[in-house]
């Protein structure tokens, strides 16, 4: 027999957590500015990330200047104006005065300190939302398209589903509970307004998890649900993802795919890039069976020992796509039957104006990366404050960090747009092609792993982009661009027209050949480029796509058809120079 491989540290801080309680209530009280390192391995499960202020480093006696960022799961995007009013409060009152929307449809709180986290906690509480679960190895939050269609019944039924698998793989642990939302005093329990016994259907009674085991999943799990026709939540980067196949206005059922993932780690070779695999065709009543099959399938098989190969898309690799069916099916209990021929052929962002079918409108408002700030001129955030206490529009979060305004009138339409203008906010007809499909994540100085710059880099690229394209009249050509500061794939750049991946110091690996459609990865196109020489690398193969382009060619598959080589080759010749 195989020699059995020992668990991981985090298998076993996990295991030793006592369903995610571990030392952070004694740590907590601590007159301390910082978790222990075990401790914010479980605190992670909670939704929190202990970081530290690069940029603050080597002013602080320890080196470091600890905060914490606070990440609030919201299934598929719908939130309240109320709720977001309360985010915004917290973000100036513990928080680094900024907002982020999530590319995961969610809204982290960065730069809040350990003294305030209780205090975040309990007020993102208070609004019926929670930070439970949104990190760790459990589900993540589950995306969904979150276009309020509703003419449409397909958008409603998916979003109904995107809440019932969230609900089914929320931890059901109470330490959550125990931990942030009891009174110290009293030892009372805050509950959500309409919180019965039965809490969703969750004994929080039993310490038992009866999906996840004492010790969860050997990695994180993201699921996101997508029509053909708008691939919006890019369906094939998750480990789950549910394609909805429609007759008639209705949903007859759902192409499973598993074993999507983008998380690579540069110094392992045995890390890769996965976009997931077609498994089979379910109809709506099976799908929660089915979704929690294949979970208890990777947290009995995944792979505890290494978590560079942890994610579900290591052992479909291993196994193979017909072995873990068979698995699946195991643990379903039945067949499944073969996928239905229906494949993505669409990407819709929601930006701007739409019709939703009831005589009322959505306006998508771009948020250029997600951030919610003022600064400046610029105050997005004092224009959502006042647009949500006027009107209390219900709101959407979009895959592509952006927000849906709803049910506005005809005669507030001029209205929203005169507050968005009034407070230096473009609208976002008034933005470019290249900046309204673009993403990027974090980065410096908030996330530990980064290597470079990418939030705070990408605008200013785009700015050198757009100039370019311009010239070469390539301004109205739609491809996505993404950027991250590390390789872990946190923007999704694996599948973009053209990524930007943070390699080294001001360094970054030019990705070329994705497409929108997010059904395809991307090739190295040049490694190591430093960073003001990314853009006229990049403007130079603009620039060959624009002589050697088919018709109706997109700028992702003229790349994908050249391939790498004969893009080098003929861009180092000449055949594609930059614009003056």
């Amino acid at each position: 027999m195989p020699e059995e491989k020992k668990p991981s540290a985090v298998e076993n801080i996990k295991a030793a957590s006592n369903y995610l309680r571990g030392h952070i209530a004694e740590e907590l009280a601590a007159d301390s500015d910082h978790f222990e390192k075990d401790t914010t391995q479980v605190l992670k499960h909670h939704g929190i990330y202990q970081q530290d202020d690069r940029d603050a480093r080597g002013r602080k006696q320890n080196g470091k200047a600890y905060m914490f960022m606070v990440r609030t799961r919201i299934p598929g995007g719908k939130l309240t104006a109320q709720q977001l009013l309360a985010e915004l409060d917290l973000c100036d009152e513990v928080g680094n005065t900024t907002l982020r929307i999530t590319t995961r449809q969610e809204l982290q709180l960065h730069g809040v300190l350990k003294r305030n986290l209780k205090t975040a906690i309990r007020r993102i509480h208070q609004i019926q939302l929670t930070t439970l679960g949104a990190c760790g190895d459990v589900e993540r939050n589950v995306m969904c398209c979150p276009a309020p269609h509703h003419g449409d019944p397909v958008h409603a039924e998916m979003q109904a589903m995107a809440d019932a698998i969230a609900a089914q793989l929320a931890p059901r642990t109470r330490a959550y509970h125990e931990i942030w939302l009891t009174d110290p005093e009293t030892g009372e329990r805050q509950l959500y307004q309409e919180e019965s016994g039965s809490n969703n259907g969750h004994d929080h009674d039993d310490p038992v998890e009866p999906i996840y085991g004492k010790t969860y999943l050997p990695r994180k799990f993201k699921t996101a649900i997508a029509l053909p026709g708008d691939n919006c939540v890019d369906v094939y980067t998750h480990d789950l993802g549910l394609l909805a196949i429609c007759e008639n206005f209705r949903i007859v059922g759902y192409n499973v795919l598993v074993g999507g993932g983008l998380g690579v780690t540069p110094s392992a070779a045995k890390t890769f890039p996965a976009l997931a695999k077609r498994l089979a065709f379910v109809e709506p009543d099976q799908v929660i069976d089915v979704a929690t099959a294949i979970v208890k399938v990777q947290r009995d098989f995944g792979n505890r020992s290494d978590r560079k190969v942890a994610r579900l898309k290591y052992l479909i690799a291993n196994w193979g796509l017909d072995a873990f069916k068979a698995k699946v099916e195991q643990y379903y209990g039945r067949p499944l039957a073969e996928p239905h021929p229906d494949d993505v052929w669409d990407f819709d962002d929601h930006i701007g104006w739409h019709e939703q079918g009831d005589g009322r409108w959505f306006y998508g408002l771009n948020v250029e990366n997600g951030r919610i700030k003022d600064e400046g001129d610029f105050r997005l955030k004092s224009a959502l404050r006042e647009i949500c206490n006027r009107f209390g529009f219900p709101l959407r979060l979009t895959p592509h960090q952006s927000i849906l305004f709803c049910d506005v009138d005809d005669a507030q339409r001029s209205q929203l747009e005169r507050i968005i203008q009034q407070h230096g906010v473009p609208l976002s007809e008034q933005i470019s092609q290249a900046r309204r499909w673009s993403m990027a994540c974090p980065a410096l100085p908030t996330c530990g792993l980064a290597v470079t710059e990418s939030e705070r880099a990408l605008p200013g690229m785009i700015d050198q982009l757009e100039k370019q394209l311009e010239q070469l009249g390539l301004s109205d050509e739609q491809f996505t661009l993404r950027m991250t500061g590390c390789p872990n794939g946190c923007a999704r750049p694996y599948n973009a027209d053209v990524a930007l991946v943070g390699k080294t110091k001001g360094k970054y690996t030019i990705f070329l050949g994705g497409r929108k459609l997010g059904d395809r990865l991307n090739e190295v196109y040049e490694d190591l480029v430093p960073a003001d020489e990314v853009v006229p690398r990049i403007a130079a193969v603009f620039a060959h796509f624009k002589e050697a382009r088919h018709d109706g060619e997109t700028f992702g598959d003229f790349c994908h058809r050249l391939g790498m080589d004969q893009l080098r080759q003929q861009c180092a010749s000449g055949a594609g120079q930059p614009a003056d």
